[in-house]
């Protein structure tokens, strides 16, 4: 699946223009979303160094988008081609009703997972045991 995904709010805490914490579980589980076949669009308000520096946080946590804020890499901009990105599914901290804790966002997409791939809001996450970080 084509994953769009926003970036304040949803992959780190509100704190724009500055970069907030991490939310947690969001980049370990776009890490295995990835790693599972999925392409991740980078979606987001941010344009210019403010972009930069998100796309730079991420690739710093392991996490490389197939593509930011256009829907393929090749994508050049101009006014006949429509900004709107295209997904199969959009994660972001705007949709309507409450924005799910990323243990659900991943049981959604992926159907379920196993026992041993259960979340925990700790400092060792079930992704530690996977990725051996």
């Amino acid at each position: 699946m084509i994953i769009a995904v926003g970036f304040d709010g949803t992959i780190v805490k509100h704190k724009y223009p500055m970069i907030g914490e991490e939310v947690p579980n969001a980049i370990d589980t776009l890490r295995l979303l990835k790693k599972r076949g999925h392409q991740l669009i980078l979606w987001t308000y941010r344009t210019g160094e403010l972009l930069e520096e998100a796309v730079e946080f991420c690739r710093d946590n392991g996490l490389e988008f197939y593509a930011v804020n256009q829907n393929f890499p090749e994508e050049c901009f101009d006014e006949s081609v429509s900004r709107k990105i295209y997904a199969d599914i959009y994660i972001d901290d705007r949709n309507v009703g409450e924005n799910p804790e990323w243990n659900e966002i991943f049981q959604m997409i992926e159907g379920t997972y196993e026992e041993e791939e259960v979340y925990e809001n700790k400092a060792t996450s079930f992704f530690s045991k996977i990725f051996g970080n």
